[in-house]
């Protein structure tokens, strides 16, 4: 097992920004002398002062000893020249995101470190192959990537480019451990995992809204409520910025020779456009300021739950909602077999189907059955305050009303959604799983490190894998074949891991 660097060894931070600032607070507090350089004397001062406050903030509040929090702060030496940085055992750089000037650091660097002095970058984009390609050792670098803010977030991509010493990885590795964070091994492909895998929690959230199938504030509040997400793909973008969060996505798709999975939507661009950036610029999706109150979401209005109801065999869906069902009071009737196509519960005389990546009025026709209604996928039926429903162009107005007064009596909130294939939750689920198993199918991680990276590194409420198998592959797999089918774009191809994963029966975690 190889070892963490040991506390004693000199780390060098290059960048005082959030980012550098982050990483030399986490290095102090584990025991490791830390220089944190910048070319602006003020600018270290500053997050020196910071990190200092940060620290006696902690002992005050008890999460540090107030002598930890001294000998912390003692350990933190600023420096404006490279060459205070001779002794350092790790530099980890984390300026400006441009190549060439990240390359010209490394070449400066290699002039004044050991030859043992392990070189890392915090780029979240650029390709550690590049950043290393002119190096005298480009074995010595390896990308640290971590994510913002540094001292609460767990996630640490260490990423190997082609050039890259294994071992000098697997040292990063376990100082990364050593540090209290969770590393994942990553491979220098674009995006990484994190900002690769993430492209459909936005892409899919702009996708439905450009097609109308609900406001904003609706969506976001299904895919935190329902869905169990921290935050929508709305208000998160509004957070990250849509000129960050657009150029990110044209970085990815360029850096993939424009592959349509990444395709950037035109409604940001327009976004980027106005100037409507998010917080930052006080319009975004949503509007910003003191007396601006936030949109709601459309939530049906209390309809009356249905004298009759059939619940249709079971499984963890089917289980979930007899549960709250029977925990309201209501009396049902439940068919152990049901028939083809007979669907999840029946009420109102309606057909309710969990959504397969078809829409609502396209089930109904090729069903026969007009009254169909489509539910959308939660991450747990049993807890979730929300939930969405889609009608069929054909359904009878009465029956949707019965359906939506069904699940308001079990207790959730209904927000009605217009009728696209896939519904919300569920599209954006198997569009993120398909893409994390196109990462590991190409050797980027393992299926492990795809959901370790996701759930710590954006807070994810589960591994997209995990929660793929969760799902069903066999479901994942006829989810995106609809979709496919509908849309007829290379969009929504199939990993052939997942394929692979289904002839064999296997699953993602055993």
């Amino acid at each position: 097992m190889t070892n963490a660097l040991d506390p004693s060894s000199i780390v060098a931070i290059i960048g005082s920004g959030a980012m550098g600032a982050g990483i030399a607070q986490v290095a102090a507090a584990v025991g490791h002398p830390v220089i944190l350089h910048d070319t602006r004397p003020e600018a270290i001062e500053k997050a020196i002062g910071n990190i200092r406050k940060t620290f006696r903030m902690l002992a005050d509040k008890g999460r540090m000893t107030e002598d930890a929090a001294v000998a912390a702060s003692a350990r933190l030496q600023a420096a404006t020249h490279l060459a205070e940085l001779a002794d350092a055992r790790l530099v980890v750089e984390a300026i400006v995101e441009n190549q060439e000037v990240k390359r010209g650091l490394f070449a400066d660097l290699e002039d004044v470190v050991s030859e043992d002095c392990i070189l890392a970058t915090n780029t979240s984009s650029i390709s550690i192959t590049a950043l290393g390609a002119k190096l005298r050792h480009p074995s010595r670098l390896v990308g640290m990537h971590f994510f913002n803010p540094v001292p609460l977030m767990a996630l640490v991509e260490v990423i190997s480019g082609l050039a890259t010493d294994s071992r000098l990885a697997q040292v990063v590795y376990a100082t990364a451990t050593a540090w209290g964070k969770n590393p994942v091994y990553a491979k220098s492909t674009p995006g990484f995992i994190v900002n690769r895998v993430a492209r459909p929690y936005y892409a899919e959230g702009l996708r439905i809204l450009t097609e109308q199938a609900g406001e904003p504030a609706t969506i976001d509040a299904i895919m935190r409520e329902a869905g169990g997400f921290r935050m929508g793909p709305f208000e998160l973008m509004d957070l990250i910025g849509h000129d960050v969060n657009f150029a990110v996505t044209q970085s990815v798709f360029q850096a993939y020779f424009n592959d349509p999975r990444f395709t950037p939507s035109l409604l940001q661009q327009e976004l980027v456009n106005a100037g409507f950036l998010g917080r930052k610029s006080g319009r975004g999706f949503y509007p910003y300021g003191q007396d601006t109150a936030p949109p709601q979401p459309q939530t049906e209005a209390p309809q009356a739950a249905p004298q009759q109801l059939t619940i249709m065999g079971s499984g963890a869906v089917a289980d979930a909602i007899a549960s709250r069902i029977a925990a309201a009071g209501m009396a049902f009737v439940r068919v152990d077999a049901p028939q083809a196509n007979s669907g999840l519960l029946e009420c109102g005389g309606a057909v309710v189907h969990l959504t397969d990546g078809r829409s609502a009025t396209q089930r109904a026709s090729d069903t026969g059955v007009a009254n169909t209604v489509l539910l959308d996928l939660a991450l747990d039926y049993a807890s979730a305050s929300r939930i969405a429903l889609a009608a069929a162009d054909q359904c009878d107005e009465e029956a949707y009303r019965a359906v939506a007064g069904l699940f308001q009596a079990a207790g959730f909130a209904v927000s009605r959604l217009n009728d696209v294939p896939g519904m919300a939750v569920m599209r954006t689920v198997v569009m993120l799983a398909n893409e994390a198993a196109d990462a590991v199918n190409q050797g980027v991680c393992t299926a492990q490190s795809a959901d370790v990276a996701m759930q710590k590194g954006v807070n994810y409420p589960r591994g997209p894998l995990a929660w793929a198998d969760a799902i069903g592959l066999d479901d994942v797999l006829t989810v995106l074949h609809n979709l496919a089918g509908t849309y007829g774009e290379d969009r929504y191809r199939v990993s052939p891991l997942i394929q692979r994963k289904v002839a064999s029966g296997a699953r993602f975690h055993s």
